[in-house]
């Protein structure tokens, strides 16, 4: 019933963004929405124990997380952005990989952590195995400010009874 569920909201937003009705649009949105659901099965489907209050908790904590995202994208840009621009400031440009040790234990949770990473400018995810993240980082200060920021957050939505 669940997968049903989220196939008829991919096809509603398909409709909807597409704002076509012919049998063409409508057929590549069923495609679409069909190739999504199989694909993302093990993603979206795993954790099914979450009860309607906690599912709508953890809608609201990701519009915050989202906002805090955003925020950190900003941040991390003008970091950039003065390491590009300003004199000098290709000097403080330090390429490094990082390797860190998650605390996370759902799979969900550690793909939201890694592609809020790589989201983040002058940062690429590289490789998650198990619970160790592989971060490509422009700078040290990059991935400092806000990775266990990040890490805490995601943890407090999608995990809360798992921290110590």
């Amino acid at each position: 019933m669940y997968r049903f569920l989220i196939f008829l909201l991919l096809m509603a937003t398909w409709v909807v963004f597409s704002g076509q009705l012919d049998g063409a649009h409508l057929f590549m949105g069923l495609v679409s929405s069909l190739f999504v659901c199989w694909m993302s099965s093990d993603l979206l489907f795993q954790q099914r124990k979450v009860s309607l209050p906690g599912r709508i908790r953890q809608v609201l904590g990701m519009v915050g997380y989202s906002l805090f995202l955003l925020r950190e994208i900003v941040v991390a840009n003008l970091h950039v952005m003065r390491l590009a621009m300003l004199p000098g400031g290709l000097k403080a440009v330090e390429p490094q990989v990082f390797r860190f040790k998650t605390h996370l234990k759902t799979d969900f949770a550690k793909w939201i952590l890694a592609n809020s990473i790589t989201l983040t400018p002058g940062t690429v995810t590289i490789r998650v195995r198990d619970d160790w993240f592989y971060i490509h980082a422009i700078s040290s200060k990059v991935l400092m400010e806000s990775g266990g920021e990040m890490e805490r957050r995601i943890q407090n939505i999608y995990e809360p009874e798992e921290q110590g």
